[in-house]
């Protein structure tokens, strides 16, 4: 779009509550697609002071000022609103998402040129609608654990990608294991076309079958692929605390024997529960990761052995679970 139409809305509120705005977003099902929204510090010295910054390819009518301000609830915020300077309002979107180097990926918008190290694969992930360009802090910690479930000898021949986003984490795993079969999903019909191009510029092949990836739109397992492909070795979910300790029997019955389920989207304050969801339902805790606020969880299903869980190593910020 022009620069003639480029506008942006910049709100200022403490580290807590723009991210809570931001998980907000993540829940809001009929956000306006045309809206990109990101949360940042506004100065390295001052890491509790945050800025979320909307940009519009309009100007900002009261509609769309309202949807902004209802990310923070019942609080009253002041709504900065500004035209930008003659450039492409996507690519002033994109500005601070730096590439992300976790575990053997490189993920990258096209701004930013390739790794060029050998044992490194690199996503091309354009900054969309559609959530997970492994900035926010779940999806990079979520490219970490499948790192380490893949170091830890897990094997994956078939494996499911619920809330997908943009693909990036069922992308991830296919290059882990490049011969399982793949599904993923999302509750919003826009990353369809989404995860396809962003398929197509990853060379990730589309469809079904070993190496190949098949995508849906459905809420949860509501889907007949999703159950028909079942059950998996692998299943990853990083969605939000709510519908993970909702959907935990139906995460657990879709899983194999020994299969994996890894969690994120859930806030550490909330990870007691949604670990006693996924324990009532089967499933023990092989390893967890905290990266800022956010819990990331790997899990496993009883498959009538030893509950011992997977050693993680001596790498920060990880925990050992029995």
């Amino acid at each position: 779009m022009s620069a003639e139409e480029s506008w942006k809305i910049t709100v200022l509120a403490p580290r807590d509550i723009v991210q809570a705005a931001l998980v907000a977003h993540e829940d809001a099902f009929d956000w306006d697609a045309d809206i990109v929204i990101a949360g940042s510090e506004i100065a390295e010295d001052k890491p509790d002071d945050w800025q979320l910054e909307a940009w519009l390819g309009r100007e900002p009518g009261e509609g769309d000022k309202a949807a902004v301000a209802a990310l923070f609830g019942d609080g009253q915020v002041d709504l900065v609103v500004e035209k930008l300077p003659d450039e492409d309002w996507v690519t002033l979107s994109q500005h601070g998402v730096e590439p992300i180097r976790e575990g053997r990926f490189h993920v990258h918008t096209p701004e930013y040129p390739a790794l060029d190290r050998p044992g490194v694969r690199n996503f091309v992930i354009p900054t969309s609608q559609a959530f997970g360009t492994g900035q926010h802090a779940t999806t990079a910690g979520c490219l970490v654990m499948l790192d380490h479930m893949k170091r830890e000898g897990v094997v994956v021949r078939n494996l499911a990608d619920i809330g997908t986003g943009t693909g990036l984490l069922a992308f991830a795993a296919m290059h882990l294991w490049p011969r399982a079969r793949a599904v993923a999903s999302d509750i919003d019909a826009v990353c369809g076309p989404v995860v396809a191009d962003n398929a197509d510029a990853n060379g990730v092949a589309l469809g079904d079958g070993p190496g190949r990836l098949a995508m849906v739109i459905a809420g949860g397992m509501d889907h007949p692929l999703l159950t028909a492909a079942a059950p998996y070795d692998l299943l990853i979910a990083n969605i939000l605390a709510g519908p993970l300790v909702e959907l935990a029997p139906q995460f657990a019955a879709a899983v194999a024997p020994g299969g994996s389920v890894l969690l994120a989207g859930l806030l550490e304050t909330q990870e007691a529960a949604v670990r006693a969801a996924y324990r009532r339902a089967g499933l023990r805790l092989a390893a967890r990761m905290v990266r800022g606020d956010w819990s990331i969880l790997w899990l496993r299903r009883r498959s009538g052995g030893s509950s011992r869980a997977t050693r993680v190593g001596a790498l920060p910020e990880w925990s050992r679970r029995w």
